[in-house]
C-alpha cells in the first residue's frame, strides 16, 4: 500500500495553510495577475569581507565575477542572478547582496532546494581567494536548511524513542521481549499500515504535510502503541497471577481493558480529526494523518498484540524475570490510593490547585510566527544570513510587505492619486520607508494596479511588525482612491491573517473536539456526570501545560514568545493523551464499583491497580516527547517540553489524583444516569493469586 501510494510531500511557505478569502492570500493573487513575469528573489546572495572590513573596487569586481559564474553555470531552475549594485550594498559598507529568482511554479520540486545547493557549492568556489566570505540565504536555502534539519530531527526522535521503550518497558518487566514487543507491533506492523493508509489519503483527497508529520507520526505511533501494549499487558499479566492460563489471561485482559483502548483510540483519533475544520492547511493535513495512525495502531494492539500474548508461552514474554507470577505489594501505589480514599477532598484541592497555579503563568503567553527560523538550528547558513540582513540593513528590509492597488473599473490608474496614496501610507506608525511605483518597476502593464514596496522599522516576523500592518491596512483602505481597492501582502501580512486564522481555530476546533470526546466519554461511561469532570480536568492540563511552557521559555529563558501554534498543539495532545489516561482510570474506578466497593474504596483500588500502568505508559511517553529537545532547535525544544509536561500532568496530577478524588466526593452520582456504579448480583472481586495469603498457580504458562 505505500509502496504505491502518492509521496507525502512537506510544505513550508506559510502562505500556503491560507484559505483564499484572507487578505494576504488575495494580494499574492493579485500579483500574479498583475507583474506574471516580475522578479521575485527566491534566494540571497550575501557578500562580506573575511576580514570584516570594507568593501573595496577589488572586491567589486571579485563579486562581479562570482555573479557572472552563477550565470554561466545555467543551474536547473534559476531564472537569473541580479549584480551587486550600490544600493544593494550596506550603510557601513559591509555587505553586498544579489538577488537569484528561482522558478517559484516548483517549489514542491526537489530541484528547488537543490538550486540553493548548488548555488552555495558553485559561489564558494568562485569566491576562493578572493578575500570574500560568500553566503546564501532566502526562501530556497531556507527551505533546504528546513529539510536537512528535519531529517536529522526524525532520526534522533526515533532512535531516542526506540531505546528509551525498549529499555523503560523491559525494566518494568523485567524482560527483553516484553521491550522490544511495542517497539515491532508499533513499528514494524502499525507504522507502515499508517503510513499507507496516509498516503492514499493525500493521494485521494491532494493533502499538504508539515516538515514536523513525519517526526510526530513516529513518535504518535510509538508513544500510542506503547501505552496500549501496557495496557494490555498489565492485566494480562494481572490475570495470570489470578490463575487463567494462557489463553484464558488473554481473552480476559482484552475483554476487560479492550472497551477503555478502544474508547481511548477514538477519544484521540477525534482530537486529531477535528483538524479537519482548522483554517490552515498545516493543521488540516497533520490532523487526518495523525488520526489514521492512532486507529491503525489500536487496531493492531486489539488484534495482533493478543493474538502474539495467546501463542508466546508466558515465560518466555516475562523472560529472564523470576518473579513475574508473585503479587508486588504496589506499597507506593497502595499508599496513594489510601491517601486519595480517605482525604479525597484534600487531594482534589492540591491536584486542582497546582493545575490552576501553573495555568495563571500562562497569561503571559506571546504567539511569534517565525516558523522557518524556529524549525532549525540558528547557526544554519539560511539563519545567518537572515540575522545579518536584519542587522546590516533595516530589520524590515529583509522582506518588504507589498500594498497593491487596483481599479475596479478597469481604468488606468491617475499618477497625483497614487503620490497621495504613497504618501499616505508613509505616515503610518511603524513603516520606514515606501518605494514608491514606476511605469519600468510597480505598475502592471495595463496601468490598472500598482505596487507599492513598504519597509517595516520591526524585522517580518515580530508582533510589533505585525501591529504595524493592521495600521497599514487600515490606512491603505481609506486612503485608496473611487473606484479602486487596496491590498495588503508580504509575509508579515501572512502572519497576521495566520493569528486571525488561529483565533478562529481556538473558537471552534477546540469545542468541537471537546464535544465530540465528551460523547465517547459519555457512551463508554453511561454518564453524563463523569465526562464534564473528566473534560474539565484536560482543560485545566491544558492551562496549566501553557503556563509552564510559557514559564520557562518566555519568562527565564526569555525567549520573545512561543510558537503561534504551539497552543494547539498542546490542546490536542493533553487533551487526546490526558483522555486516554482518564479513561483507563475512571473505567478501573467503574469496574471496582460495579465489583460493590464504596466511591472512596474503589478510588484506593483503581490507584492502586491502574496507578503502576498509567505511571508506566505516562513515564514512557513524556521520555518520548521529550526527545524533541534534542533536535536543537527553538521548535521542538518548546514543543517537546510542552508535551513531555502535559503528558507527566495528564498522567501523575489529572488521571492519577484528580478525577478519582473527584469521583470518590461524587459517589454514585459521578454515575448517573446509567448503573455504572451498581455492584453486580453476587459482586466481588476475583482473588489475586499472591494477595489476601491465597496460593499462587502453578508457573506451568
Amino acid at each position: 500500500m505505500s509502496i504505491s501510494a502518492a509521496k507525502v510531500v512537506d510544505q513550508t511557505d506559510q502562505s500556503k495553510f491560507l484559505p483564499t478569502h484572507y487578505e494576504s492570500i488575495q494580494a499574492a493573487e493579485l500579483q500574479g495577475r498583475a507583474f506574471p513575469s516580475s522578479f521575485t528573489p527566491s534566494a540571497l546572495l550575501l557578500f562580506e569581507r573575511t576580514d570584516g572590513g570594507q568593501l573595496t573596487k577589488d572586491d567589486q569586481a571579485s563579486m562581479d565575477k562570482v555573479v557572472k559564474g552563477l550565470t554561466d553555470a545555467q543551474i536547473p531552475l534559476v531564472q537569473q542572478v541580479l549584480p551587486v549594485l550600490e544600493q544593494s550594498k550596506s550603510k557601513d559598507g559591509k555587505y553586498a547582496l544579489s538577488q537569484v529568482a528561482i522558478d517559484q511554479s516548483k517549489q514542491q520540486d526537489p530541484q528547488f532546494a537543490e538550486a540553493a545547493k548548488k548555488l552555495r557549492e558553485d559561489g564558494t568556489k568562485l569566491a576562493e581567494g578572493t578575500g570574500l566570505k560568500f553566503q546564501v540565504g532566502g526562501d530556497a536555502a531556507s527551505q533546504l536548511d528546513q529539510k536537512e534539519s528535519s531529517g536529522s530531527t526524525d532520526s534522533i526522535v526515533l532512535v531516542g524513542g526506540l531505546l528509551l521503550v525498549i529499555l523503560i518497558v523491559g525494566i518494568i518487566f523485567r524482560s527483553i521481549l516484553a521491550g522490544l514487543l511495542p517497539v515491532l507491533l508499533s513499528l514494524v506492523v502499525a507504522m507502515p499500515v499508517a503510513k499507507g493508509l496516509i498516503n492514499d489519503a493525500v493521494k485521494a483527497f491532494d493533502l499538504q504535510t508539515t516538515p514536523m508529520t513525519s517526526a510526530i507520526l513516529i513518535i504518535v505511533v510509538l508513544g500510542v502503541g506503547t501505552d496500549y501494549f501496557l495496557f494490555l499487558a498489565f492485566r494480562y499479566r494481572e490475570r495470570l497471577r489470578a490463575g487463567d492460563d494462557r489463553k484464558q489471561a488473554v481473552a480476559n485482559a482484552v475483554g476487560r481493558v479492550g472497551e477503555a483502548i478502544a474508547s481511548a483510540a477514538g477519544a484521540v483519533a477525534v482530537a486529531f480529526a477535528v483538524l479537519i475544520l482548522s483554517s490552515l492547511g498545516m493543521f488540516t493535513a497533520l490532523g487526518p494523518a495523525l488520526a489514521i495512525a492512532v486507529l491503525a495502531t489500536a487496531a493492531v494492539m486489539l488484534t495482533l498484540a493478543p493474538a502474539v500474548l495467546a501463542v508466546i508461552p508466558s515465560r518466555a514474554v516475562f523472560w529472564p524475570g523470576r518473579k513475574w507470577m508473585q503479587e508486588p505489594q504496589n506499597a507506593r501505589f497502595a499508599a496513594l490510593g489510601r491517601m486519595t480514599g480517605k482525604r479525597p477532598g484534600l487531594v482534589a484541592l492540591v491536584s486542582g490547585g497546582l493545575l490552576v497555579v501553573l495555568a495563571l503563568a500562562g497569561v503571559n503567553y506571546t504567539g511569534t510566527y517565525d516558523l522557518a527560523g524556529s524549525s532549525m538550528p540558528k547557526d544554519k547558513e539560511s539563519m545567518v544570513v537572515q540575522d545579518k540582513l536584519m542587522n546590516a540593513f533595516s530589520a524590515g528590509a529583509t522582506d518588504p510587505s507589498h500594498v497593491f492597488l487596483t481599479s475596479t473599473n478597469g481604468a488606468k490608474l491617475n499618477e497625483g492619486e497614487l503620490k497621495a496614496f504613497g504618501d499616505r501610507l508613509g505616515g503610518v506608525a511603524g513603516v520606514a520607508k515606501v518605494n514608491m511605483p514606476t511605469a519600468e518597476r510597480g505598475i502592471s502593464k495595463d496601468g490598472t494596479t500598482a505596487d507599492f514596496s513598504v519597509e517595516l522599522k520591526d524585522a517580518p516576523a515580530t508582533n510589533e511588525a505585525i501591529d504595524t500592518v493592521v495600521k497599514l491596512r487600515d490606512a491603505a483602505h481609506a486612503a485608496a482612491p473611487a473606484d479602486s481597492k487596496a491590498l495588503v501582502g508580504g509575509m508579515t501580512s501572512i502572519f497576521k491573517d495566520i493569528n486571525a486564522a488561529m483565533i478562529h481555530d481556538y473558537s471552534l476546533v477546540f469545542p468541537i473536539a471537546a464535544l465530540l470526546i465528551m460523547i465517547i466519554l459519555g457512551l463508554q461511561l453511561r454518564s453524563i456526570v463523569a465526562p464534564w469532570y473528566l473534560m474539565a480536568s484536560v482543560g485545566l492540563g491544558f492551562g496549566a501545560t501553557l503556563g509552564a511552557t510559557t514559564l520557562l521559555f518566555q519568562n527565564i529563558k526569555g525567549e520573545a514568545g512561543l510558537m503561534f501554534m504551539l497552543p494547539i498543539f498542546i490542546y490536542l495532545f493533553v487533551v487526546a493523551i490526558g483522555t486516554d489516561y482518564n479513561i483507563l482510570i475512571i473505567a478501573r474506578l467503574r469496574e471496582e464499583a460495579r465489583e460493590g466497593r464504596s466511591p472512596r474504596e474503589a478510588a484506593r483500588e483503581a490507584i492502586k491497580h491502574g496507578g503502576p500502568t498509567v505511571a508506566a505508559a505516562g513515564f514512557i511517553l513524556a521520555a518520548s516527547f521529550g526527545t524533541f529537545m534534542l533536535a536543537g532547535n527553538v521548535l521542538f525544544m518548546e514543543l517537546g517540553f510542552s508535551l513531555a509536561f502535559g503528558i507527566v500532568l495528564a498522567a501523575f496530577v489529572m488521571a492519577m489524583f484528580f478525577t478519582p478524588s473527584i469521583t470518590a466526593l461524587l459517589g454514585q452520582k459521578a454515575w448517573w444516569p446509567g448503573h455504572g456504579g451498581d455492584a453486580r448480583p453476587g459482586g466481588g472481586h476475583a482473588p489475586v493469586a499472591g494477595a489476601h495469603g491465597l496460593p499462587e498457580p502453578a508457573g506451568r504458562h
